[in-house]
C-alpha cells in the first residue's frame, strides 16, 4: 500500500536530516537521497566559513532528541564555521540515521507512477517516483508516499551578468571566477593583488571584509566592491538594531572598512561583459565602464532554486522569487520591511501536488533571507503534517529575528553612495565583541 512507502528527502543538509530525524521520531519510514558522497557536502564546501547564527539556533531539537541517547551532547554557546557544524552535528546526526541515507544518488526526477503532468485521472493515489543516477552512473528509481524536497541552492550559483544570464564572456572564464566565497585564510594568494568581489549580501560582505582586512595588512592589497544598485543603500544591514548580533556586526564591520579607504566601492555598475586579460579579468558595465584589471573576482550574488528536475509536478511558485506563491511576499527583497520574516509552516509551502514540499533554502526561491531556523520549523510542521497532526502542523513554534533593516532594497535606479539608506541607519560608531568575527549564512 500506498502509506507503506517512505518519505524521500532529496539532500542531506542540515534541513534535510533534520525532516529524516522528525519522521524516525514519528515512526515515518524514510529514505534520504544525497548527491554527495558524505552527508552536509555542499556545507563542507563552505566549510572555512563561520555563521552568524549561534549553537542553540543551529540544531533541531528532534533531532538532538535522536542523538542524546547515544551519548551526543549540545555544543556550548558560539558561532562554529561550516566545518564546526558537521563535525559537531550534521556528520554524528547523519551516522544516526544510518543507512536511511543514500549517498551519491542524485535526484534527476520527480513524478507520479504511471502519470506525468498532464494526467488527472487518480493521479494523488499514485505514489512519487523519483529518479535517481548513482554516483557509478547507473540509474534507478525510488518509489515514496510524499517528497520533501531540501536539495537547496547551492548547486546553482546566480552569474555575474546583471540582466540574470552569464555575462558576455563570462563561461569562457569561468575558471578564473570563484562563485562561492574563497578561503582568505590563504592571504599570499590576495595581498598585493587586485580582487574584485560582486554582489551585496552577506556571503559578499564576509568576503570583503576578509580581504579588507587584508588591505589593512598589506597597503598594496587593492579591494573593489561592485554593486548593482546605484546606492548602497541599506547593503550594510541593520547594525545594533539587528536581532542576529553576529549578522548585525557583519555590516557594522564592513562599513568600518570602507570608512577607512581600504575598499572601494563601485556602485550602479551591472555587469554585462566579462573579458581575459593574460591571467587577469576585465568586467565591464553596462554602462560602458571597466574595472582595473582584476587578479581575483568573487561572484557573490546569491542563489537559485534547481527546478529542473521537478518539470512533471504541479507546482505553484511565486513568479518573480520561484518560491511558493504562499511565503514569496514574506521573503521578497523588493518589498521586505520592517521586522522579521515570519515563520513558515505545512500550509504556506503546501503545493498543487499532494504531499510534495519544498523547503530549506530551496524554498526561499531566490530570497536571500534564509535562516536554518527557519527551515527547523518548517520540517517540523511538515512531517506532523505528513504524519496526520495537523494541530501541531498548525502551530507557530517560532519567532524570527528582527533584521533591524526598514524598507525594501531601495530604487534600483537611484544613484549616490550614500550609506544608511534606510530608516535603520548605522551609528557613527559600535563595537560588538564577539571573539573572531562571524561571516555568514
Amino acid at each position: 500500500m500506498q502509506n507503506e512507502l517512505p518519505v524521500a528527502v532529496i539532500g542531506a543538509g542540515p534541513q534535510g536530516l533534520a525532516a529524516a530525524a522528525h519522521l524516525v521520531e514519528r515512526n515515518q519510514p524514510v529514505v534520504v537521497l544525497e548527491a554527495g558522497e558524505s552527508a552536509a557536502s555542499a556545507v563542507s564546501q563552505w566549510g572555512h566559513v563561520r555563521l552568524f547564527s549561534e549553537w542553540s539556533e543551529l540544531v533541531d531539537k528532534a533531532a538532538a532528541r535522536l542523538l542524546e541517547p547515544a551519548g551526543w551532547e549540545a555544543p556550548p554557546m558560539g558561532y562554529p564555521t561550516g566545518a564546526q557544524w558537521i563535525s559537531a552535528y550534521l556528520a554524528p546526526l547523519a551516522a544516526e540515521l544510518g543507512d536511511r541515507i543514500r549517498y551519491g544518488s542524485r535526484v534527476v526526477g520527480v513524478s507520479r507512477r504511471g502519470r506525468d503532468r498532464l494526467v488527472d485521472a487518480g493521479r494523488a493515489e499514485q505514489p512519487f517516483t523519483v529518479h535517481i543516477e548513482a554516483s557509478d552512473g547507473t540509474e534507478y528509481r525510488v518509489e515514496a508516499r510524499a517528497v520533501i524536497d531540501a536539495s537547496g541552492t547551492w548547486s546553482t550559483p546566480n552569474p555575474a551578468g546583471a540582466d540574470g544570464l552569464p555575462a558576455l564572456g563570462e563561461r569562457a572564464v569561468a575558471e578564473l571566477l570563484d562563485y562561492r566565497i574563497p578561503d582568505y585564510r590563504m592571504r599570499t594568494q590576495y595581498e598585493g593583488k587586485h580582487s574584485v568581489v560582486v554582489g551585496s549580501g552577506h556571503s559578499a560582505v564576509t568576503a570583503v571584509i576578509a580581504l579588507g582586512r587584508i588591505a589593512r595588512r598589506d597597503p598594496t592589497t587593492k579591494v573593489t566592491w561592485v554593486l548593482r544598485r546605484g546606492t548602497v543603500g541599506n547593503t550594510f544591514g541593520g547594525g545594533s538594531a539587528d536581532e542576529l548580533p553576529a549578522r548585525g556586526q557583519l555590516g557594522i564591520t564592513a562599513k568600518e572598512l570602507v570608512d577607512a579607504g581600504l575598499i572601494d566601492v563601485v556602485t550602479g555598475f551591472r555587469v554585462s561583459k566579462i573579458a581575459r586579460d593574460g591571467d587577469l579579468v576585465l568586467l565591464t558595465s553596462e554602462d560602458g565602464r571597466t574595472l582595473p584589471a582584476a587578479d581575483h573576482v568573487a561572484v557573490l550574488t546569491g542563489f537559485r532554486p534547481d527546478l529542473s528536475f521537478l518539470s512533471e509536478l504541479r507546482l505553484e511558485l511565486d513568479a518573480t522569487l520561484q518560491a511558493p506563491v504562499r511565503i514569496a511576499a514574506e521573503v521578497d527583497p523588493n518589498i521586505h520591511s520592517c521586522g522579521s520574516v515570519a515563520a513558515t509552516g505545512a500550509a504556506d509551502l503546501a503545493q498543487p501536488e499532494p504531499d510534495f514540499y519544498l523547503i530549506g533554502a530551496k524554498s526561499y526561491g531566490r530570497a536571500p533571507t534564509f535562516l536554518a531556523m527557519t527551515g527547523y520549523e518548517q520540517v517540523r510542521s511538515v512531517v506532523a503534517e505528513l504524519a496526520g497532526d495537523h494541530e501541531a502542523a498548525a502551530r507557530v513554534e517560532l519567532v524570527l529575528p528582527d533584521t533591524g533593516v526598514c524598507g525594501g532594497a531601495g530604487l534600483f535606479d537611484a544613484t549616490g553612495t550614500a550609506v544608511g539608506g534606510s530608516c535603520c541607519a548605522l551609528p557613527e560608531r559600535q563595537v560588538i565583541q564577539l571573539g573572531r568575527a562571524p561571516a555568514s549564512v
